[in-house]
């Protein structure tokens, strides 16, 4: 899992059958004092996650696989939770 923050969505006018009415967003994976680490990574978005939420992201393709219910979909990543802000 990792910790990132929703930076945008992707639009597309051609992408695989298995992602076509499924919504992907950008992701900004952050360090564990909330700093940004590393490049941004694309991961299906079941949530809808606003823009600049912070979210935990799947990295099991296989979990991916199944829930678009593609075995050749090539997206690995997907959101599995949109996290609450503290204070």
């Amino acid at each position: 899992m990792i910790l990132a923050r929703v930076d945008g969505m992707v639009v597309s006018t051609v992408s695989h059958p298995s992602l076509r009415g499924c919504r992907t967003v950008i992701c900004q994976p952050l360090d564990e004092a909330g700093r940004a680490e590393g490049a941004p990574i694309l991961a299906l978005d079941p949530h809808s996650a606003g823009q600049h939420q912070r979210v935990l992201v799947s990295t099991d393709g296989a979990a991916t696989r199944r829930l678009v219910g593609d075995p050749r979909s090539p997206l690995r990543n997907s959101v599995i939770a949109v996290l609450d802000e503290t204070s």
